[in-house]
């Protein structure tokens, strides 16, 4: 499994052997079941996640017990309540599995500490959160702009796998629609 790690850190930067092993020395590698939780709303996130197999689910549950999927995750993605994450607060949002997941997760601690002493992976870091904001900020000009149906071509086009693999009332939450709605559309 750490060959997953390596590969897709050396998408973005190149590593040698005895730097993967250190940046590896900074990460835990876990398994986890089908509905487990990674991190429960309300409670300090101490761990970002890379998931080298599976699918999680980030959910942000409301005051009027609707859940709304802000995000998913599924191989060679990184996921976590990122605020809580950062800025040591309690976490806003839940983090399950779907599927059975194995992950490599880093605490921030780690996160900072790997950053400071050896750039390629702050670099690394950085370009990661610069595609997720602005997969973020797409995501939400998709609401502002765009009917549920082009929601729906536009996950499928850009998506496929992800499709196939998340339950339809979840889809239908992460776009913002009825499964009804989302019946009609995947018809």
């Amino acid at each position: 499994m750490k060959e997953k790690l390596k590969e897709h850190l050396n998408k973005k930067i190149s590593l040698t052997d005895e730097e993967f092993s250190f940046v590896l020395s900074h990460f835990s590698f876990e398994k986890h079941k089908k509905n487990d939780f990674l991190i429960y709303q309300g409670e300090n996130v101490s761990h970002c996640y890379y998931v080298v197999h599976g699918l999680l689910k980030l959910v942000y549950n409301d005051g009027n017990g609707k859940q709304h999927i802000v995000s998913f995750a599924m191989e060679d993605w990184w996921e976590s309540d990122f605020s809580a994450y950062f800025m040591k607060n309690k976490a806003k949002m839940t983090l399950q599995c779907i599927e059975d997941t194995i992950t490599f997760s880093i605490s921030l601690k780690n996160y900072h500490k790997l950053s400071a002493e050896l750039p390629k992976m702050q670099s690394f870091f950085l370009e990661k959160s610069n595609s997720g904001y602005i997969a973020s900020q797409n995501r939400i000009l998709s609401f502002l702009t765009s009917n549920a149906t082009e929601r729906y071509n536009q996950l499928l086009k850009q998506y496929p796998l992800l499709i196939q693999r998340v339950p339809k009332s979840l889809l239908a939450s992460y776009l913002g629609v009825s499964r009804e709605t989302l019946s009609r559309l995947s018809s």
